[in-house]
């Protein structure tokens, strides 16, 4: 079997030659599954940010590409960790958590730094949650994360990017 167009290029998978091609498409499924967590934004710049007192480290989603993958297949943040999306221009953003197994917060946040609302997401859905008002920041942590350090819509963050 010969997969085109793939991150991995044309590549054969000998296990699907032969007498097993159930066992050698199995192989290949377990294989692809594999695919987006081996792809995750390793390279992600990564910005340390501030909400009052409480600090976060955050992967910067700048680019159409990272913005779409976003924390899919991720099971696990470590501690006070998290995932910034940036837009050029302001607008009512909307997240959704299709292939995302964490359960997630958002704060959607504006070009001052204020955030507008904060919205709980959960796993693997494909329900949208939208800025309340035009923003150029999203920022996924933790389900509760936000709650459990009494963030709410008006408090400031700093150390946004430009």
């Amino acid at each position: 079997m010969t997969l085109t167009g793939s991150p991995l290029g044309n590549r054969t998978f000998p296990a699907c030659r032969g007498s097993r091609p159930v066992a050698g498409l199995v192989l290949l499924i377990v294989f692809l599954l594999s695919i987006p967590a081996q792809f995750a934004l390793a390279d992600a710049r990564v910005i340390d940010l501030r909400i009052g007192e409480q600090r976060l480290t955050a992967e910067v989603a700048d680019t159409d590409e990272t913005r779409r993958h976003g924390l899919m297949f991720r099971e696990s943040l470590p501690e006070d960790h998290g995932m910034l999306f940036v837009w050029e221009e302001p607008a009512r953003y909307a997240m959704w958590m299709q292939n995302t197994p964490l359960p997630l917060s958002v704060a959607f946040i504006d070009a001052d730094g204020r955030i507008i609302n904060i919205e709980d997401m959960q796993p693997d859905t494909t329900r949208t949650h939208q800025a309340a008002a035009p923003v150029i920041y999203a920022l996924e942590m933790e389900q509760g994360w936000f709650a459990a350090r009494g963030i709410r819509a008006g408090d400031r963050v700093s150390g946004l990017p430009e």
